[in-house]
């Protein structure tokens, strides 16, 4: 068939998005990108309905097959042009209970959109509509094995220092911080708890790299997309049992689910003990970006087709 031509809407794009988009593109097909405009300010009505305006001419007047929102939040945006197919992507944020309003804007959209995807088990559990489940993709190109000393020497980091890493703001309550906090302090052996947020995404291989391990002590989480990263990099995770930290981490040596401090520690305490990398790169090759690209391709073609 000739070559499908995309409206992507996003509000916010993130490295996942950004893959999803090279990833089409590398299998022609053409994406235009539209992002909510962010002022200083803050988000308010008018910026949504300034960026309708710009969705509803694009979609009269551009040559499009279909729509496809990323995010609940635009998915009414995308259903409120009556000209083209519209594919919904749920984050997962959307419907984990984060926000009872999202999450009813979200489940009225998934309704009425032409095709829905989810992106991990976690989150199709909480759809109620006919869903595909498509898992976003990790870069392994980007997100590799690095030796660990060399990745320390590049961040100015301690060669001897055992590193426990916390990918996140400490300040998001969600994260729960003070429960990593309480896991490192039991730890057997001396070990400095890292906080890394705003890092430019290119950085990130060698911040995992440089680590002794993973540290996950979410309340609650639609992935994590770190734990699928730090997989590629071989590194080793500790984990609250969230979103597909289970499924990821199947079967993976070297790695560890708990729920308490303790659990946690004692996952931990062995890691840090022996410092060996896992296996689970071998396991990345169902979730990388081309699979994804595959399955976006054949899901846009079937719609398309029972669409003509």
């Amino acid at each position: 068939m000739a070559s499908i031509e995309v409206l992507q809407l996003v509000t916010t794009p993130r490295s996942f998005f950004d893959q999803q988009v090279r990833a089409l593109e590398e299998r022609g097909v053409d994406c235009t990108v539209l992002e909510v405009p962010r002022p200083q300010s803050g988000r308010g009505p008018a910026d949504f309905a300034r960026f309708y305006q710009r969705v509803l001419g694009e979609t009269v007047l551009g040559d499009y097959d279909l729509v496809h929102a990323n995010y609940g939040l635009v998915g009414p945006l995308a259903l409120a042009q009556p000209v083209r197919p519209v594919v919904l992507s749920i984050w997962g944020s959307e419907v984990m209970g984060f926000s009872d309003r999202l999450d009813r804007i979200t489940r009225v959209a998934a309704r009425h959109s032409d095709a829905v995807i989810a992106p991990s088990m976690p989150v199709s559990r909480e759809l109620d509509r006919p869903h595909t489940v498509i898992p976003f993709g990790v870069d392994t190109d980007l997100f590799r094995p690095i030796d660990r000393d060399e990745a320390r020497d590049y961040l100015g980091w301690d060669r001897d220092a055992r590193i426990v890493l916390f990918p996140y703001d400490p300040d998001r309550p969600v994260k729960n911080h003070p429960l990593a906090k309480r896991v490192v302090d039991r730890l057997s052996v001396e070990a400095e708890l890292r906080t890394v947020s705003g890092l430019a995404y290119e950085e990130m291989p060698y911040v995992m790299n440089a680590s002794d391990a993973l540290l996950v002590t979410s309340e609650r989480e639609s992935g994590p997309m770190v734990i699928k990263e730090a997989a590629a990099c071989n590194l080793p995770v500790v984990s609250t049992d969230v979103g597909f930290a289970r499924d990821v981490l199947a079967g993976v040596s070297n790695c560890y689910i708990g729920e308490s401090a303790a659990d946690l520690a004692r996952g931990l305490d062995s890691i840090l003990d022996r410092r060996i990398r896992t296996d689970s790169r071998a396991t990345i090759g169902r979730l990388g970006v081309d699979e994804m690209g595959d399955r976006l391709l054949m899901l846009y073609t079937t719609l398309l087709r029972l669409d003509s």
